[in-house]
């Protein structure tokens, strides 16, 4: 783990919140030089901290509001299979997360897709590519809460 000092923390949570801010702002609101706001930055991204700056987009606006949870059991755990499963995840755009659990669910997928005729689409390419003993989705009525911001505190 990586030791970050109070500033380090500040940088990082002004950075969550607005990636594209500038270098003086930045500097100003931790207590900082331009330059020396600028190699903790630095510092941050080559120690892995800080692994990429990415836009965040509004999927209502890009035609992908439902959020599908897409919950996945099946009776398949050697290698040959994993790897199928992994590649066919990493092909299908509409999957934005996929994580494997614990417990009786195998895998936990999250998909985003226009509606539900795009996610009966999806779900049939999906077991197209790969045998899955149990696929069950639950679609978000309401996202109540939704961040990309780890908790720093």
């Amino acid at each position: 783990m990586t030791q970050l000092d109070p500033i380090d923390r500040k940088i990082l949570a002004q950075l969550q919140r607005d990636a594209d801010v500038s270098l003086d702002a930045l500097g100003e609101s931790v207590g900082l030089s331009r330059n020396a706001c600028w190699r903790r930055v630095k510092q941050l991204e080559s120690s892995g901290v800080i692994k990429k700056r990415v836009a965040l987009l509004d999927p209502d606006k890009l035609d992908l509001s439902l959020s599908v949870f897409i919950q996945i059991r099946t009776q398949h755990h050697d290698a040959g299979w994993l790897e199928k499963f992994a590649r066919a995840i990493e092909v299908t755009p509409e999957i934005v997360g996929a994580y494997r659990m614990s417990g009786d669910l195998d895998y936990l997928l999250h998909a985003r897709v226009a509606d539900m005729a795009e996610y009966d689409r999806l779900y049939k390419r999906l077991t197209s590519r790969i045998e899955l003993s149990d696929v069950s989705a639950s679609f978000v009525m309401e996202e109540v809460k939704a961040t990309t911001a780890l908790p720093l505190e």
